[in-house]
């Protein structure tokens, strides 16, 4: 997700909600893509969850690692 800022506005709206709990399967899945397509996790971890394996391990792990890729984007804009 190289500076679409869009997407990572997305990013970042899909992940508060699926951190509060209010995320329907439709913002879990596109969560997930966005992740995926970022390089983010894994294609096994992404197909895993598409398959609804462990899917409740993926997506906490999923949260981490987009939490921490937020946290990069937000401290590369902050450091320009």
């Amino acid at each position: 997700m190289e500076g679409n800022s869009s997407d990572i506005l997305k990013l970042f709206d899909l992940n508060q909600k699926v951190k509060s709990g209010l995320a329907t399967q439709a913002d879990k899945d596109e969560y997930m893509r966005l992740l995926y397509q970022n390089g983010s996790i894994t294609n096994k971890q992404y197909n895993d969850y598409l398959q609804d394996r462990n899917t409740n391990d993926i997506i906490e792990t999923a949260l981490v690692i987009g939490g921490i890729f937020l946290l990069g984007y937000a401290l590369s804009k902050i450091l320009k």
